[in-house]
């Protein structure tokens, strides 16, 4: 993900390795290794990083001194200020306005301003709070209005065009690190996976590793991948509970393979209990920061 400009705190490497007293080598390995760090990147290509990376750093120095494992304190750094973060970003006059700028901008092509727009969205916010207060927010809000016949076939593109680029260069590297890993896909027909694609974030960032095989995937190209890795999760995403239930038994073939979530408009507690997985809920940075502590109850 690409910045226009570096706003006041992020900070290259070097900036960093002088904060936290961790040379720019170790820093580079955490972040190839297990994914501490989330950098953006400036229109030179060099990597910026935020408080939210430094916090992170700072809390795996803790762990690591406590005794943990580099692996077992990455991940405890990352679900620790993920959780904090979470909490702490509530929705703002400020980021909804840049909300309401981002959608001016996509129904109207522009690609600067949009670009823009999520530009200082990153940079203010965690990725947590922008998935959960904006992209979630705007991509249903798209969904009503395409429904609705509000937007055309070109808007309905471009906008979608344009998050996936943003949200697929947040994505490098999250098969990377030293925590469980979740195959992430949609069952055959379901073409929408923008919302699958924030939970694989959100969950990357609690520490997992994802595995994301995305739109229109046979169940059995799921369940090949999940047995080759292995998975410990394998989560199916869909906007209509009717592509669930049309690969219902093998859906339910595929929970033999590893513990499957239902996630999407079209999952429920009901679709969930008669295939046998569970259900995610409406909140997809919150199932990921509540998967990431063990539970899937809160949902059922």
């Amino acid at each position: 993900m690409a910045v226009s400009e570096a706003p006041v705190d992020l900070v290259r490497i070097g900036e960093l390795s002088n904060r936290v007293g961790v040379s720019p080598e170790l820093l580079r390995a955490w972040e190839r290794r297990y994914g501490l760090l989330q950098p953006l990147r400036s229109q030179g290509g060099f990597r910026l990083y935020s408080p939210h990376d430094e916090a992170r750093v700072r809390r795996m120095q803790k762990e690591l001194a406590r005794g943990l494992s580099a692996a077992e304190a990455a991940v405890a750094a990352i679900s620790s200020v993920v959780e904090k973060t979470s909490r702490t970003d509530a929705p703002s006059s400020a980021i909804e306005r840049l909300r309401g700028e981002l959608a001016d901008a996509l129904d109207l092509f522009d690609d600067a301003a949009a670009q823009s727009c999520l530009d200082r969205l990153f940079g203010t916010f965690s990725v947590e709070a922008v998935l959960r207060d904006v992209i979630l927010p705007y991509l249903h809000d798209l969904g009503a209005r395409w429904a609705a016949g509000d937007v055309n076939v070109g808007q309905e593109h471009f906008a979608s065009h344009l998050i996936r680029g943003r949200l697929l260069g947040l994505a490098r590297g999250w098969d990377q690190g030293g925590g469980p890993r979740a195959v992430l896909a949609c069952p055959p027909g379901e073409l929408h996976d923008l919302g699958l694609m924030s939970f694989g974030l959100a969950l990357f960032r609690q520490g997992w590793r994802i595995t994301f095989l995305g739109s229109d995937t046979p169940i059995n190209t799921i369940e090949g991948a999940a047995r080759t890795l292995p998975a410990d999760m394998i989560v199916i995403s869909a906007t209509q509970p009717g592509y669930f239930m049309s690969s219902a038994e093998a859906l339910t073939e595929l929970t033999r393979t590893a513990p499957l979530g239902f996630a999407g408009a079209g999952a429920s507690a009901r679709v969930a209990s008669a295939i046998g997985g569970h259900y995610l809920g409406d909140d997809p940075v919150e199932a990921a920061r509540r998967i990431s502590h063990g539970g899937w109850a809160e949902a059922e």
